[in-house]
């Protein structure tokens, strides 16, 4: 039997820690961490993740501020309402949720975020540190560095020696996780729609993460027997005429091989609000120049 990768327990200890430097934050400094969110619209599921993401920064120990603004709230008046939280010294991280309405740009709006307050790790800035190698000074976007956790917990973190296979080139989860297994030492190849014989290239990965949103795409004659499978897909499908939530990968079938695999849901997903939470605490810090608390590096995050 394989190791179930358990997401929420791991996302659990990760915010317990995140509890801890906060507190430890207040107590030398008398200042909370600051997160504010910025939802624009009346997108149903954008305002539930929104919902979630500002319950846990509260019982974090945040100063969790949400801006909730009109469908039709021009591009002048979001970016200047980030330029006034750029400004504010009691805002740490700034996230705006995604998508937007049509009429704005929003890698406009994303862009003029402060890299120091780029929480969701998306300015260009933060990415071009992470492709250098730089992990001392950027935040790292969330769902590839829960899932660089997730990949930790089952070989430790230096990778050397193993081939890890990404499937999925985009820029949001893709790229920054090719980069973060390149940090760890791994020998990557990066896969996608227009690679030739996929089956074959994800059969030669000892780490395979599968970031597509093609429903159980990848099946057991994929995956080579023992490989750790992280499969950050979501997908609703009906069976049985009743939905439910499925993978990028066919769990079933491919836990008969593999030796270590996140289910869906319960795996990668709840890891990339509990990283959130991380990157405002490790902001926080770093804008009041103090030490990262040692209770992150205790959980496996990398405090960089």
């Amino acid at each position: 039997m394989p190791t179930i990768i358990d997401g929420k327990k791991t996302a659990a200890s990760v915010v317990e820690a995140v509890k801890q430097a906060a507190f430890d934050i207040e107590s030398r400094t008398s200042v909370k961490p600051g997160l504010a969110v910025i939802i624009v619209g009346d997108d149903p599921a954008s305002h539930t993740y929104v919902a979630a993401k500002s319950r846990m920064a509260k019982d974090c120990g945040f100063n969790s501020v949400q801006y909730t603004l009109s469908e039709d709230t021009s591009q002048d008046e979001i970016l200047r309402l980030v330029s006034q939280l750029n400004a504010a010294p009691e805002i740490h991280g700034i996230l705006v949720q995604l998508p937007l309405p049509r009429h704005l740009d929003s890698e406009l709006v994303v862009q003029s975020i402060l890299p120091t307050k780029d929480v969701d790790g998306l300015n260009v800035t933060n990415a071009g540190k992470l492709a250098t190698g730089d992990l001392s000074t950027g935040l790292v976007s969330c769902t590839p560095a829960g899932a660089m956790l997730l990949v930790r917990q089952i070989h430790g973190g230096d990778l050397s020696g193993l081939t890890a296979v990404v499937i999925g080139r985009s820029n949001l989860f893709g790229k920054p996780m090719v980069q973060l297994l390149l940090n760890a030492n791994a020998t990557v190849t990066i896969a996608h729609s227009r690679t030739k014989d996929l089956a074959s290239h994800a059969k030669s990965a000892d780490i395979l993460v599968v970031a597509v949103g093609r429903a159980e795409m990848v099946r057991a004659a994929w995956v080579k027997p023992g490989a750790t499978i992280i499969d950050v897909g979501i997908n609703r499908t009906n069976s049985n005429e009743r939905p439910r939530l499925v993978g990028d990968v066919a769990f079933g079938e491919c836990a008969e091989v593999a030796g270590a695999i996140t289910p869906v849901p319960g795996g990668v997903g709840p890891m990339t609000i509990a990283m959130l939470m991380a990157n405002t605490v490790i902001a926080a810090s770093r804008t009041l120049n103090l030490e990262s608390s040692p209770a992150l590096r205790d959980v496996g995050v990398q405090v960089r």
